[in-house]
This record gives structure tokens, sequence and C-alpha cells, in this order.
């Protein structure tokens, strides 16, 4: 008897089949003396279609909404179900005696494997591979201690509950949306507060009415200081700016205090998904997907990294015996001398690293101890790498440290400021790549204290005042967000959150998953919601508008919040599904119900010049699939064309097909079947425009 293995991926299948010496390659799986390895295509099962319970549904309708189908059934998805075929076969052979899920140890994972058990009617007895890395040693290890596979069924019941909510409320509304105002609007739990944020900053930096400031130095020869008051450093009245150069005229400069420090600076956490999009995009100007992309291939291909989509920045216990082993097989190129200086001491991290509570299904990205080969790599995956690499060495270096020097020096009683910095010791600095954010030029706070090299200055010594200036400056509004501002945002959306419960809920989980939150920034841009300018993410008036439009509880966190809450209580066990759901119900009905009475007015600001062949109407310019396509501006008529041919295409609604027909039929004078099609609807478009 043999054990079926139910990978995700082809890749990730193949990986398996090699380590467990499954030789005999067939078409959709890989067989061995003692297992058989097959693969999902990403999903093979989802959520059925509205026009699959009634056919009424395939044309949308305000007065058929809300949908609401007593039990959400499964269907094989059309483009992949011939990979189903393959599984599902597998699943019914006489000499397989268990199954065991190897897809994606984490929420989305498990469903991905329990819909397609689900549907083929599993009855046998499964497990659970749970694995942080690809390499051969954790896959050997993993096998060795399978988990049941019941283990996991509330983290399925949770998944479930995530995908038919957003299936419900997403659904409902958007179609609401599209009905009532006649225009592709989409709205979902993540997405629309994630726009709502960045549509908010913009009104923010629109409202924003810069002021001016004067700030106050003095030169005392070898060093500089910097007037601060009880308010601050900054003076909004120049007539208050020269009545304090005016007092200050003439006066002899004395040390007050010298103020000593010895700080000593942890190393940063350890990467987890979010962290890691967000330095790339800061220092890469790699978006989101790219990092997930190139990551995913770091793990999977090259077996470098650890798990990808994980949410924690710690490590757990059981992984501190590995790390000289990890470290060893990085020790080539530039982190060669780092890793051998580490290995060459005895490693000890502290509970700043290693935290099993902050651990939850996977522990932070890590190098593996597969050998590293950067001759292997492309350019963006040494890159991607490196930020890794030196994260990692950073966080098992010791602290940077260094004494913090402040000297307050008085003129005619008016305090000036000054700092500086002693090196004693760069620590993980010397191998790391971050930048604290306050020390990065794009986060620079303006209240904080200039940096200088400060002579050996002593309490109570006079100087001379070598220059008094005033500087001018202008208060900023907020910066627009970039990917990397944004991701951070959505991570700890809590400042937008009144509800202190609800703030706490959002702080282990945030909008959305560390995999999904790139999706969501592209399905944005792709939807048209917002775009880019340089780095930075800006709100169309077609974002700006659905964000008037949505209900305010689908602008906020709060709704992924009391999610997020309810999903992590029914995956321990805590939560009740059934009254998920329901309550699920109940919110789709309201909102539907919120869009019908709306008396709002949505005006598409992407109409073009270009009127559509079939009814006449201007059509609009949308992101296509592949590339930039005009649509009819009436979704009843449904015709699309290639932005950029402006040649016809048949639309992809019945209507427009019988159009195109119609015109044929009364327009064009070669009937012969054998004709290009497209040449017939040239034709007849030509003599339908003449005639008009």
């Amino acid at each position: 008897m043999k054990s079926l293995v139910l990978a995700e991926k082809p890749s990730v299948a193949r990986e398996i089949a090699r380590v467990l010496q499954c030789n005999s390659k067939n078409k959709g799986f890989l067989e061995g003396s003692k297992y058989v390895v097959t693969w999902a295509l990403g999903h093979l099962v989802t959520l059925a279609e509205p026009e699959d319970y009634d056919r009424k549904y395939k044309e949308w309708r305000m007065e058929d909404l809300p949908i609401l189908p007593e039990k959400l059934k499964l269907k094989v998805i059309r483009q992949t179900a011939h990979q189903y075929q393959v599984v599902t076969k597998l699943m019914k052979r006489n000499d397989i005696k268990e199954l065991i899920i190897a897809t994606d140890a984490g929420r989305e994972g498990e469903l991905v494997a329990r819909w397609i058990m689900k549907l083929g009617n599993w009855h046998k007895p499964f497990k659970r591979l749970w694995i942080s890395s690809q390499t051969d040693k954790a896959i050997l290890e993993g096998f060795a201690n399978l988990k049941p596979g019941p283990n996991y069924n509330k983290l399925f019941e949770a998944a479930v509950c995530r995908a038919e909510a957003d299936w419900l409320i997403g659904l409902n509304v958007t179609r609401a949306l599209t009905c009532k105002f006649n225009a592709q609007l989409n709205s979902g739990r993540v997405q629309t507060p994630t726009l709502a944020m960045i549509v908010r900053r913009e009104e923010e930096i629109v409202k924003f009415v810069p002021e001016d400031y004067w700030t106050i130095r003095a030169d005392f020869g070898d060093f500089f200081g910097d007037w601060r008051g009880k308010a601050g450093n900054r003076l909004f009245d120049y007539r208050q700016v020269e009545a304090l150069l005016q007092k200050l005229q003439g006066h002899t400069a004395k040390i007050l205090q010298v103020k000593r420090d010895h700080k000593n600076e942890p190393p940063p956490l350890a990467y987890d998904l979010t962290e890691l999009q967000r330095d790339a995009n800061r220092k890469l100007n790699f978006p989101a997907q790219k990092t997930s992309f190139t990551l995913q291939k770091l793990y999977e291909r090259h077996k470098l990294v650890t798990y990808p989509r994980t949410d924690s920045r710690y490590l757990s216990a059981d992984i501190v015996p590995t790390l000289p082993a990890r470290l060893q097989a990085m020790a080539a190129g530039p982190y060669l001398k780092a890793a051998k200086e580490l290995l060459g001491q005895p490693l000890k991290p502290s509970k700043r690293l290693v935290n099993d509570s902050k651990v939850s299904d996977h522990h932070a990205i890590i190098p593996t101890e597969q050998p590293l080969r950067l001759a292997d790599l492309t350019g963006d995956e040494k890159s991607l790498y490196d930020l890794i690499a030196r994260r990692f060495l950073a966080v098992l270096s010791p602290p940077y440290s260094y004494e913090q020097l402040t000297v307050v020096t008085d003129i005619g009683g008016e305090k000036f400021y000054s700092r500086g910095k002693i090196v004693k010791d760069q620590g993980w600095r010397a191998v790391s790549s971050y930048v604290p954010l306050d020390e990065d030029s794009r986060g620079t706070r303006e209240d904080l204290l200039p940096e200088q090299t400060l002579a050996m200055l002593k309490q109570g010594e006079e100087r001379t005042v070598k220059n008094l200036k005033s500087i001018k400056g202008k208060t900023k509004p907020p910066a627009r967000y970039t990917e990397a501002s944004l991701l951070s945002a959505m991570e700890n959306p809590g400042t937008f959150i009144e509800d202190e419960e609800l703030r706490e809920a959002l702080k282990g989980g945030g909008l959305g998953t560390p995999a999904t939150r790139a999706e969501i920034i592209e399905k944005l841009l792709h939807t048209s919601y917002i775009e880019r300018s340089g780095k930075e993410l800006v709100p169309t008036s077609k974002g700006k508008q659905l964000i008037d439009l949505v209900a305010p509880e689908l602008r906020s966190p709060e709704l992924t919040a009391q999610w997020e809450q309810a999903l992590t209580d029914i995956a321990k066990g805590k939560g009740n599904k059934q009254a998920f759901i329901q309550g699920i119900r109940k919110q789709t009905v309201k909102l539907v119900k919120d869009i019908a009475l709306d008396n709002s007015v949505y005006r598409a600001d992407n109409i073009t010049k270009t009127k559509c062949p079939i009814c006449n109407k201007y059509m609009l310019l949308v992101n296509g699939k592949r590339g930039k396509m005009l649509l009819c501006q009436d979704r009843a008529c449904g015709h699309r064309q290639p932005e950029k041919e402006k040649e016809f295409s048949f639309g992809n609604s019945k209507r427009a097909s019988r159009i195109n027909q119609k015109l044929i039929a009364k327009y064009s004078d070669n009937q012969d079947i054998g004709y290009n099609m497209g040449d017939l609807l040239k034709e007849a478009l030509a003599k339908q425009k003449q005639k008009d």
C-alpha cells in the first residue's frame, strides 16, 4: 500500500518526489515504491458562481440581490480541471491507503487540499506535512514527524469561513455597486479599507495649508547649537524671531551641561514577509509583488531561505541548534568574513530573537542549511538574498555600542542644544544594511537634533558666539504612501480604529495577511483605483468616488478586525463557525439595501473619444489582462476592443454577439462563409458609418 502526497505546486511536488525517491514520471504525478506524489495548481476547487445555482444570475440585476444560497457549493475550476481529474483518479486507487497534505503550511494551504478532498469524496485516513523550508533535511524530518490531519480541522473551518464571507459580501456588494451606478466597481473587506487609507491621506494633503516657520542656530566655532523653547524649536511669528535675535546679540555663551549617555542599540528583529517587502521597496525599489515572486524562487528553486509567507519575526527554540549549520552554508562571497567571525564564538541568541510564544505557524525568514552558490542566482535574487543574509548576520551579532553626547549652551538665558555621537563598537551595524527610519533621508524627523562631531567640551566653559542666524522653513503635508509605508499601514491599521478591543485584535494580523498584501496593492492598481507616480501611490478619481459610495463599515479596518478576531478564535477552537456566517449573511443584506437606497452619482473619469461600434456610446479606457482595453460604458452592450489596435472584437456578452451578426447581415455585401469574420464586420461597420 502507498501514501498519496498532495502538494500545492508542481515545483514543490517534484522536490518532495525527488527526496522520497519517486522516480517514475506520469502525467500529473510521480510514483515510487512507498509514495505517489501529485499536485494542485494553486486552487483546483473553488466556491460555485451565482449562475451555478440559477442561470438567471448570469445577468447582473439589482432586483436579484442579495444572492444568499442556503449552503455554498463547491465546483472544479475549469482551467485546471485536467489536474483535478488526475488527483481524484489517484484518490480512488485501491493501493492508496492514506493521503498526506503537503500544501503550504497555513490557512489557505489547508483550504486548497481540503476542498479537493471534500469534492473528491476522500474518506480514508489523512496526515499533515508541516515544514518551514524546502531543504532535503526539512522534508525528510517532516515526513518522519507527520501530524494527524484532523489536528488542523479548526484551521480549515477558519479558512472556509474566510472564503464564504468574502464570497457573500464581496460578490453581493460588487454586483450592487456595478448595477446601481452602471460602472465596473468592486469592493472587498481588505481592498476597500486599504484604498480608503490612500484616499484619506490624499485628502489630508489637498487640505493642508503650509505655514512659514523659523529656527535659530548659533555658531560657537567648533560646534553649533539649535535653540529650543518650551514649545519646541519652531517659531511661527517672525516678530518673535527678531525679538529673540535682538535679545541674544552681544552675549557670551556658556556651556551649562555636557551629558554623556552610554547606549547599546540591539539588532533589528529578523524579517517576516511584510518587513522584507517594506525594506525591498525602500532599498531596491521592488514592488511588493516582485519581492514575493523573487522570494518564492529563493525558497522553492534555490532552497536558500525558509518559508516566505510568515508573519513572525522571531525564531523558535528548536531552530537554535541549527544556527551554526546555517552560517556555515552561507559563508561565501560577501558574507564569508562575518559568518566565520560568528562561528568562531559561542552563539547565544537572546530572547529578542528566540521567542516561542511569538511564533505561530512559521518562524522568521532566515537562510537554510543549503550551501550558497551566488553564481546560480539572478541579479534580483542576489539583491533580495543579500537583505535576508545581512539581517540574519545582524540578529546574531552584538549590540551597536556608542556614547551619546548632548550639550546644552546658554546665551542670554536662552538654551541651545547640540548632539554628537562617539561609536564604541559597530556591532551588528558592521554587517547590516538596516537603517533606522529616523536616520533614513526619506524618513528624517525635522525635530531631531542634527548629529555633529563634538570636541572634548567641559561644563562651565565659555564660548564666543561667532554667528546667530534664523533658518526659514515651511511645514510639510503628510507624505503620500509608498508601497513600503502602505505595507506598514496595512500591517498596523490600529490608528484608524477607535474601539480598543478591535485595535488589539488587529495587532497580530492587520489588513490582509503577509501573503496577500502585495496582491491587494496590485489589484488596486489594475482596477485603476490608484496609480503609481514614481514611488508614490496616488488615488484616481474612480478610487475617490468608490470610497464615497461604499458603506462606512467597508471603508474602515474595523470590519477586517472583527473578522480576523473571529477567524482566529475559530482556528483555536474558541469561536462558532455557524454564528460567524450567520452574522455575515445579515451584514450582506444590510449592505445591499444601503446601496439600493443610495442617491449618489458616479461619473467615470476614463471616458475616451472613441465611440462604441455597437451602441455608439463613448468607450472607457481600462486595464486589461493583456494591456489597455476600450470598454463600452454600457454594461448591457458588453463590447470591448484593444486600445492600440482600435479594431473591433466580439464582446463577451450574447447581446454584443447578436448585434455583430445583424450588422454583417445588414451591411456586408460578401456573405461567403469562408470570408474572414473580422473583415466582414469591418466592411459592415464602414457601410454603417457611411449611412450615418
